[in-house]
């Protein structure tokens, strides 16, 4: 047998990777289904019927998602530079449901514990009917769900060309705070305290005291900021999923999103997906909630507390969510 050589091995995996980029490029400009595929063609004749424009009656739900794809796909022909190379591993974030043929991209803190629940309920063969019912903790734990990353490449092409894709996003600063309460001021999130909280502190807070450089468990908003827009810290490790922008997370200028829901639309635009996926009215998306709203005025108070220089690093930091998803810059800030 031939022993393949170095040269060797680095031409076949250039050959592989050429080949998930090709299989992904032609996804990503929405190549026709199979006339094979009956459910899957079901499912696009209704998402095109939705975006029909020149239908009598067009509803403002249909016209603003309508206008966020169309927006999302210009910016990105603005912005892309150059050609990504998407690999598996790129689609951790995304949730298959083959049951219903749908990909779900989640996006920590906007709502992405209801939407496990809902799609635990849609894949567990009966075992869950009512998605509050599942624990939180158990929405997040890895294997109750299959991921995208997890099949192989033709099968991953299959379900991006195919499947009904979606995605929801939030005003990025609104979502950052609400990380920052979640993670740092939260008794129960020993972990995040041990793991980032003490490197926060020994870092950024010149007099800490021991207890503070045991526990982390009391980093101020200030510090988390210093801590995003220090360049040390991505040279070091990504950014947590929890902070990490929507555009790395997702790849909405590579994977064609049907829909790009918004948490501030929340239950009308879950329930178009639920619609478009043939289940809706079997299956309501779930309103209550225990947290506290996050809204611009409660994100100012603490950005108040930020100077000018590091509001504009870390708006620097986020701009390209902002743009892709159309929020504008908020006015608080100072920059």
């Amino acid at each position: 047998m031939r022993r393949i050589t170095k040269d060797g091995r680095v031409i076949l995996a250039s050959c592989v990777a050429s080949l998930l980029v090709f299989l992904l490029y032609f996804q990503s400009v929405n190549k026709p289904i199979d006339p094979g595929m009956k459910s899957e063609k079901s499912r696009r004749n209704s998402l095109q019927a939705f975006y029909d424009e020149e239908q009598l009656e067009v509803l403002e739900a249909q016209k603003a998602l309508h206008a966020r794809r169309e927006l999302l796909e210009e910016t990105c022909l603005s912005h892309r530079r150059k050609r990504q190379v998407l690999s598996p591993k790129d689609l951790k974030h995304l949730i298959v449901d083959d049951k219903h043929k749908l990909l779900y991209c989640y996006v920590p803190k906007v709502a992405c514990t209801n939407w496990k629940r809902v799609l635990m309920v849609l894949t567990g063969n009966g075992r869950y009917t009512d998605p509050l019912a599942i624990p939180a903790n158990e929405a997040h734990l890895a294997g109750n769900l299959p991921k995208l990353s997890n099949f192989s490449v033709p099968e991953i092409n299959r379900r991006l060309r195919s499947y009904l894709k979606f995605i929801f996003v939030r005003e990025p600063f609104e979502r950052l705070v609400s990380a920052y309460l979640n993670k740092f001021t939260r008794p129960y999130n020993t972990a995040f305290h041990k793991l980032y909280g003490t490197k926060i502190i020994r870092r950024h807070r010149p007099d800490a005291g021991l207890k503070a450089l045991e526990k982390g468990n009391n980093v101020t908003f200030r510090e988390f900021v210093q801590y995003l827009v220090d360049p040390k810290t991505q040279q070091e490790e990504p950014f947590n999923e929890h902070w990490e922008r929507v555009h790395s997370l997702c790849h909405p200028c590579l994977i064609h999103y049907d829909l790009v829901g918004k948490y501030e639309t929340l239950q009308p635009d879950a329930q178009t997906v639920l619609k478009l996926a043939g289940i809706e009215g079997t299956l309501q998306f779930p309103t209550s909630s225990k947290t506290t709203r996050i809204d611009s005025n409660i994100a100012a108070g603490f950005f108040n507390q930020i100077s000018p220089d590091h509001q504009e690093r870390l708006f620097n930091l986020y701009r390209m969510d902002f743009l892709l998803f159309n929020y504008s810059t908020p006015e608080y800030l100072r920059t």
